[in-house]
């Protein structure tokens, strides 16, 4: 089945009260994918069904989403991964930030702890949260080895 008749069992579907339109990500997941194809399924005409190349493409298709959003997944957290080793290095060491964002008076302290918040590496200096985007300097701590 072309894209057109898809579109247009989609507006189909949508006059009968019922959606099979995707949700309103940026992104088709895999759920809107399969509530498509069985739509398409359940529409198709009778006499003309969709042929085993197609649906053989589709499923291909299908399979490859999956695939993505795995490596996707795998990705992020790889990349956390990755925040967190390196922020490990800056525990123990001073810093310059600015204490409030945007702000323009830069204040130093020791990092005491790193973790991850809202998907961004958080700084624990001193108790208080700074994200990387306050960082200025870093800089050996007086009296500690590095």
């Amino acid at each position: 089945m072309a894209a057109t008749a898809i579109g247009d069992i989609l507006t189909r579907e949508s006059a009968n009260g019922t959606t099979a339109t995707p949700s309103n990500t940026s992104t088709t997941g895999k759920d809107d994918f399969m509530k498509l194809l069985v739509t398409q399924m359940r529409n198709q005409n009778p006499l003309e069904p969709v042929k085993d190349a197609e649906f053989l493409a589709q499923l291909s298709q299908f399979s490859t989403l999956e695939g993505v959003q795995q490596l996707n997944k795998s990705f992020a957290e790889m990349l956390t991964l990755q925040q967190l080793t390196q922020g490990a290095n800056l525990v123990g060491k001073t810093i310059t930030y600015e204490k409030t964002p945007g702000g323009t008076l830069p204040t130093k302290g020791v990092v005491d702890s790193v973790k991850v918040e809202n998907g961004g590496l958080q700084l624990q200096v001193e108790g208080q949260a700074v994200a990387l985007s306050q960082l200025r300097g870093i800089e050996a701590t007086p009296g500690k080895s590095a």
